[in-house]
């Protein structure tokens, strides 16, 4: 092979290396990262928290679990605007999807518990919610043999600690991730994962300035923004926001920013639970934190795309729990 024959070869190699290259980078640079299927670090704890999440047994009259709020068949919500708790009381503030909730910068709306495991023992505890107390919730499952056996396996011990059923549940939520949606396929190289539609809505989400807040692998959850940033944002809700945590008034209706994962099955949206639809929940969007109008074909282009960040659902063998013994307390769902 003659030289400039050679040096022709070595431009077009270093050409289609430079493309790669490029190609590479505007793909790292992208606001949204794919999420990485879970890690388990303690299957056994893991195994232990999920036994946990379901069982009822947890609240004060036994009917009430994680579970009840944080629906794993409905997208880890319960699809209403705000949620039912102890006595059929109605709570304050819509319940957040917990999959995906590892990746969020706190857990609650207003980011007052700073993660798994300090937001676990909050409902157990909340007069509105669970209704029990930690000691009334630990004497529950130190009356069940077959737990107090499980704890001791785990974690060495016979006497059973708050500190250890909240550190279980937190392990078992750390494994709710759902990493394949079509979106992150299509992030990874697979073009053909997103039709014309929702590609164009994802370069409208980008180019209207969803991103600046919607990011990283969770699509949000890893910042405060104020709720109605370029009109104020009509609502009922008593719901303060972040300053009901730090005492400062300029946190007033700043709340954690959703993440969008699986948006389409989290219904109703915003901590008010205002927004019935994902249509109404980007105008809304669009009008008090972007100050725009979008058409009723962009509506649907962004709706299009959101769509896509549905991914792998958690799939698992629910857990059979262990039966109360004589000395358990009684379910009371009717008690007043």
């Amino acid at each position: 092979m003659s030289k400039p024959c050679i040096l022709s070869l070595a431009v077009v190699v270093a050409a289609s290396i430079a493309s790669a290259s490029l190609a590479n980078a505007a793909n790292n640079k992208e606001p949204i990262q794919p999420i990485a299927a879970a890690k388990t670090q303690n299957p056994a704890l893991a195994e232990l928290g999920k036994k946990l999440y379901f069982d009822p047994r947890l609240s004060r009259y036994g009917f009430i679990s994680c579970n009840s709020c944080h629906n794993l068949s409905m997208g880890g919500t319960d699809n209403l605007k705000t949620s039912i708790g102890h006595n059929w009381n109605q709570g304050p503030i819509n319940s957040p999807t917990v999959l995906n909730s590892s990746m969020s910068v706190a857990q609650f709306w207003d980011g007052r518990a700073k993660d798994l495991k300090a937001q676990a023992g909050g409902p157990i505890a909340n007069p509105g919610e669970m209704a029990s107390t930690h000691d009334l919730a630990v004497g529950v499952l130190q009356s069940i043999p077959a737990y107090v056996a499980e704890f001791k396996a785990v974690f060495g011990a016979d006497k059973v600690t708050i500190d250890e059923v909240t550190k279980a549940i937190a392990a078992f939520e750390e494994t709710l991730v759902t990493p394949n949606s079509r979106f992150d396929k299509w992030l990874k190289g697979d073009k053909k994962a997103l039709n014309v539609n929702e590609q164009a809505g994802y370069k409208l989400f980008k180019d209207s300035g969803c991103v600046a807040c919607h990011n990283g692998p969770a699509v949000g959850g890893n910042s405060y923004q104020k709720m109605g940033v370029v009109e104020p944002y009509k609502t009922t809700s008593k719901a303060e926001g972040r300053s009901a945590v730090t005492g400062k008034d300029a946190d007033r209706f700043n709340f954690k920013v959703p993440t969008l994962r699986n948006v389409e099955l989290t219904y109703p949206y915003f901590h008010d639970g205002e927004a019935a639809t994902l249509k109404d929940a980007v105008n809304t969007m669009a009008k008090v934190q972007l100050g725009k109008k979008f058409t009723d074909e962009e509506n649907a282009k962004v709706v299009a795309f959101l769509k896509s960040l549905t991914g792998d659902q958690p799939s698992f063998k629910l857990p059979i729990l262990p039966p109360s013994s004589d000395s358990t307390p009684q379910p009371q769902p009717f008690k007043k």
